[in-house]
C-alpha cells in the first residue's frame, strides 16, 4: 500500500509513522516547507519526499491532506486532481464544511482525528498518537465509493483509531460547542483575569486554583492554526456563542435573584450533563457481526455508516464482499455491545437493506 501525506507536521508525521510501522505502507510526503519535509524524512515519518502535491499522490492508494484549515480547500482540490481513480483522499481538518465541495467526488472522505499534543511539529510526531482516539469520517451521501470507505476505515483501525461516521454539518456544530467555543471562552477568561491585575497585593492576582489553570491552558493557542479554525467554522461557532450567551444570561438572572434552590438544581443538572456527555461512545460487551445485502451504488456505505454514527453506534470493523456480477454485495459490520448491535440491526433494516446477525 502506498500512502501520501500532504503536510508533515505533528498529525501528518504521526500518520506517516503509524502507516509505515503498523500497516507496512510506503509513505511519500510533501510539505511546502522543505526543511519540514527533510526533517520528516530524517525522523522516518516518510520514506520519500515529493516536490509537489501531484507527485506525492501519484500511484497512492490513500492520501491524507494535513495542512492548516485555511489551505485545505485548494490542497484537497490539487490532491483529487492528481490522484488516481482508485485513490481515496481524506483530510484531518477540525472543520468539515470548509471542504464541502470535494464531497461531490466519490474519492473524497473528510476526516478529523480527535488527537493531538501540546507541542506541534513533526519532531513531536508519534506512532501511537491515535491509539483509542475517535477519528470522525464525513462520507457524502450518494457519492462516496464503498470500497474506498472500507479501505480508509481499515487503515485507521490499524493506526489504533476508532473511525466514526458523522454528518459534516453536525460535526462542525458539535466541534463548535466542545472544542472551538472553549477556546473562545479561555481567551476571554484570561483577558478578564489580566484586567484584575493591580487590584490585588503588589499588582498581582492571588495564586490561581486548578479551575482557572484548566481553563486558561488553551488560551491564545497557536494563531497560525486557530485563526483559520475560527474563521472557517464561524457560522457554527457564532450560533454556539449565541446559545451560550442565552444560557449565561439565565444563570445571571438566577444568581441575582438569590434563589438557592434554583442554583442547586442548575449545578446538579450540570453534573448529570457532564456524566452523559463524557459517557457517550463507551462500548462494552461482545463484538457482533452483522451482514447486510446492499446494491453496488455510490453512497450505500456512507448511508449505513452515517445512520449508525448518528445513533452513536461504533463500527469496530467492516468488510465488503461484492457479487460475481458486481451488481450487489454483502457488507459485514462488527459492532461492539449487545444493545449497539441490536440498534444497528434495526437501523440498517430501516434503510431497506436485508440484514442479519452472522
Amino acid at each position: 500500500m502506498k500512502v501520501a501525506i500532504i503536510g508533515v507536521g505533528l498529525i501528518g508525521g504521526s500518520i506517516g509513522l503509524a502507516a509505515r510501522r503498523r500497516a507496512g505502507a510506503q509513505v511519500c510526503g510533501y510539505d511546502p516547507d522543505e526543511h519540514v519535509a527533510e526533517k520528516a524524512l530524517a525522523l522516518g515519518a516518510i520514506d520519500t519526499r515529493a516536490p509537489d502535491v501531484t507527485s506525492a499522490v501519484a500511484d497512492a492508494d490513500i492520501a491524507f491532506v494535513a495542512t492548516p484549515v485555511g489551505a485545505l480547500p485548494e490542497t484537497v482540490r490539487l490532491a483529487l486532481q492528481g490522484a488516481g481513480r482508485e485513490c481515496v483522499v481524506s483530510d484531518v481538518g477540525s472543520t468539515k464544511r470548509v471542504v464541502a465541495d470535494a464531497g461531490a467526488d466519490e474519492r473524497f472522505i473528510g476526516g478529523h482525528p480527535l488527537a493531538g499534543a501540546e507541542t506541534a511539529g513533526v519532531e513531536n510526531a508519534r506512532e501511537d498518537l491515535f491509539d483509542g482516539a475517535t477519528w470522525y469520517l464525513t462520507p457524502a451521501r450518494g457519492s462516496t465509493a464503498g470500497v474506498l470507505y472500507e479501505r480508509l476505515h481499515g487503515l485507521l483501525r490499524r493506526f489504533g483509531a476508532q473511525p466514526q461516521a458523522i454528518d459534516a454539518d453536525l460535526h462542525d456544530r458539535l466541534l463548535a460547542c466542545v472544542s472551538h467555543l472553549p477556546h473562545v471562552l479561555a481567551n476571554l477568561l484570561a483577558a478578564q483575569a489580566e484586567s484584575m491585575i493591580g487590584e490585588g497585593e503588589h499588582g498581582r492576582l492571588p495564586a490561581a486554583g486548578p479551575s482557572f489553570r484548566d481553563w486558561a491552558r488553551v488560551a491564545g493557542a497557536n494563531s497560525t492554526i486557530w485563526t483559520d479554525i475560527y474563521i472557517s467554522n464561524r457560522d457554527a461557532l457564532t450560533l454556539s456563542i449565541d446559545e451560550f450567551s442565552r444560557r449565561l444570561a439565565d444563570v445571571r438572572t438566577t444568581l441575582q435573584a438569590g434563589d438557592r434552590d434554583a442554583v442547586t438544581a442548575w449545578n446538579e443538572a450540570a453534573r448529570a450533563s457532564r456524566e452523559t456527555v463524557l459517557g457517550v461512545g463507551l462500548v462494552g460487551g461482545a463484538v457482533h457481526e452483522l451482514r447486510a445485502s446492499v446494491p453496488n451504488r455510490p453512497g450505500v456505505i456512507a448511508d449505513i455508516a452515517l445512520a449508525l454514527g448518528r445513533a452513536g453506534v461504533n463500527i469496530a470493523d467492516m468488510a465488503l464482499s461484492p457479487s460475481e456480477d458486481n451488481r450487489q454485495g454483502v457488507v459485514s459490520l462488527w459492532i461492539g455491545g449487545d444493545e449497539e448491535a441490536a440498534r444497528a440491526l434495526e437501523l440498517i433494516g430501516q434503510l431497506g437493506f436485508p440484514v442479519s446477525r452472522a
